[in-house]
């Protein structure tokens, strides 16, 4: 600490600034990595918790992307904000914020069920979600303008002014949700 106390007010200030340029740079790093296409959200929020993965009949959970796959994530917002996808190798994963329709819960649901739809391998499921309903995209979230198409891994979802549909490229099943309703394709 005395070689502190010998340095000029200049030097003590510069280091100053830098250490709280390394601190700023240390949260945005937290902020970017600890959030994102693996924590389920794709506006940033928190997380909603899924204790099941079919709409109707009870199941297993969606399985959580691979490595692999999380490292060609994609997360996407359709222009208004209200539904949000984050797409990879293993599936796509969409939210929507507020919605007009309801769909069964799974049994032994005591969330919410509908407000985020996953399509993988095994078809499309729409998980039993703890919590409060997922929010608008945030600003920082890319938008995918109607009639525009992403694809990552064998899936594509194009938003329309009529929702987004996200299929599997080989079959062609899927889903397309908007406010007013949810539909299973094709």
């Amino acid at each position: 600490m005395a070689a502190f106390a010998n340095l000029s007010r200049g030097v003590k200030i510069f280091l100053a600034v830098d250490l709280v340029l390394v601190l700023a740079l240390v949260v945005a790093a937290v902020v970017v990595l600890g959030g994102g296409p693996d924590d389920g959200t794709a506006d940033g929020g928190p997380a909603p918790a899924a204790s099941s993965s079919t709409g109707g009949s009870g199941g297993t959970a969606a399985p959580a992307p691979t490595d692999g796959a999380a490292a060609d994530a994609e997360t996407f917002a359709s222009p208004t904000g209200n539904i949000s996808c984050t797409m990879s190798g293993d599936g796509v994963t969409c939210s929507i914020a507020n919605k007009q329709y309801d769909v069964p819960a799974a049994e032994g649901c005591t969330g919410t069920t509908g407000h985020v739809i996953v399509l993988n391998a095994e078809g499309t499921t729409t998980p039993c979600v703890e919590g409060p309903a997922p929010a608008v995209a945030s600003a920082d979230v890319a938008v995918l303008d109607y009639g525009q198409a992403r694809s990552v891994g064998g899936y594509t979802c194009t938003s329309g002014t009529d929702g987004m549909a996200c299929v599997v490229d080989e079959s062609g099943e899927g889903f397309r949700v908007a406010t007013a309703a949810l539909t299973t394709l094709p």
